[in-house]
């Protein structure tokens, strides 16, 4: 468990992009759809959002507590979900479908 306030909050702020992932998820498997835009439809896109937010500002959080000497597993996943959402982003912009 992270001994640092910083990595204290990678962890919670991780919880929540993880609740929020899986309610985007779960909007989808109750059978809403997109539009033609990224805000068409506002409850997909607006959960989605605050799941990204989530996942980076915990990476952040987790750089911090790392700088700081905590290296717990909840830090360190921290980092690596921030990071693959990072470039997932970063993708999704460079590359559109």
């Amino acid at each position: 468990m992270p001994t640092t306030t910083s990595g204290r909050w990678a962890g919670r702020l991780l919880g929540l992009a993880a609740l929020l992932f899986a309610g985007f998820f779960g909007l989808v498997g109750a059978g809403q759809r997109g539009g033609d835009t990224f805000f068409s439809n506002p409850s997909l896109s607006i959960t989605m959002l605050g799941a990204a937010g989530a996942a980076m500002v915990a990476g952040a959080f987790g750089l911090h507590a790392v700088c700081h000497r905590d290296r717990s597993a909840v830090v360190i996943g921290a980092i690596v979900v921030a990071t693959v959402v990072g470039l997932w982003t970063a993708l999704e912009i460079a590359f559109p479908h």
